[in-house]
């Protein structure tokens, strides 16, 4: 599964903040080994995913974390808690892609295999790791359910440290417990609840060699009220003049509201100017990314 689902605390004082040390940043990062990250890829992993009681939030999330570092996200793939697609689907990824994320299956569930199935994806045993334990013991002292467990459902909720035994363990934030659990150097298993997913991913940033600023793309919206069958044939033709420049043209309609165009490019100044020439022959405007989101998420009401 790809969310842990934890008991609530009925407790009405203020519990303290946690505040657990953050792993250092080693002076040189996989994967980097001399260059950055470049391209990568998603592994959703879920039956609710599937089955449609839960909805994804995390590859979309990501698809922005990659879009604003410079990153081009190849792949997203939704697969089951099915130890023969997980093991499958990362080899293949880690095997093509620079960054490959998983999110989902780390609970304490019998269907929480994601860290047993990774293991032997390659070719790992798994090992308790002793610092996650103590964080999990730490924290779970202000939840007052957890000296209530069974021994049972005290083992069961320690799967939660049970990592393939030659796992880079990266503790990201000081007030979470879970740490990134990163494999072959560039493949990372977050949890599935959006919330960590984000906040994890986001404090990650430090541990991966992102591309620096000049080769991050610049994406500018144009947003016109004409149908999209009357501006295909201009955009048609610009894309192919600007092809060469590795600019890249996109037209996405919003239901009875109009037409946003897209123009992605390294080169801010060249975009900016073929941004003039798009709104003069779509009879449209440059709109920021927050006004491009609201409106979209209106069309999408």
């Amino acid at each position: 599964m790809s969310c842990t689902t934890i008991p609530p605390d009925n407790s009405t004082f203020q519990l303290p903040p946690l505040n657990f040390p953050i792993s250092a940043v080693p002076k040189k990062n996989p994967p980097d080994r001399g260059r950055h990250i470049k391209t990568a890829a998603a592994l959703i992993i879920g039956d609710e995913i599937l089955n449609g009681k839960t909805l994804d939030r995390n590859s979309n999330y990501f698809a922005r974390f990659c879009f604003e570092h410079g990153i081009q996200l190849k792949r997203v793939e939704v697969i089951a808690d099915d130890e023969d697609e997980i093991i499958e689907a990362s080899r293949r990824m880690v095997q093509s892609y620079d960054f490959v994320v998983t999110s989902g299956g780390i609970g304490p569930t019998h269907d929480d295999i994601t860290y047993a199935s990774l293991a032997k994806s390659f070719d790992q045993g798994l090992v308790y790791h002793n610092e996650t334990l103590a964080r999990m013991e730490e924290s779970g002292k202000q939840r007052a359910w957890i000296s209530k467990q069974s021994e049972e459902q005290q083992t069961a909720r320690k799967r939660m440290a049970l990592f393939p035994d030659a796992a880079e363990v990266i503790f990201v934030a000081s007030d979470i417990w879970v740490p990134v659990v990163r494999l072959q150097g560039k493949l990372c298993i977050f949890p599935g609840i959006p919330s960590l997913f984000q906040k994890m991913l986001d404090n990650l940033k430090p541990f991966l060699p992102l591309p620096p600023e000049e080769e991050r793309p610049f994406r500018l919206q144009v947003f016109t009220g004409l149908p999209e069958s009357s501006i295909a044939p201009f955009l048609t033709d610009l894309q192919k003049r600007v092809q060469p420049e590795g600019i890249r043209i996109g037209s996405y309609p919003v239901l009875q509201k109009g037409v946003y165009v897209s123009l992605i490019g390294a080169d801010r100044g060249r975009v900016h100017q073929l941004g003039v020439e798009v709104e003069k022959e779509v009879e449209g405007r440059v709109v920021t990314e927050a006004e491009a989101e609201a409106k979209r998420q209106l069309g999408c009401q």
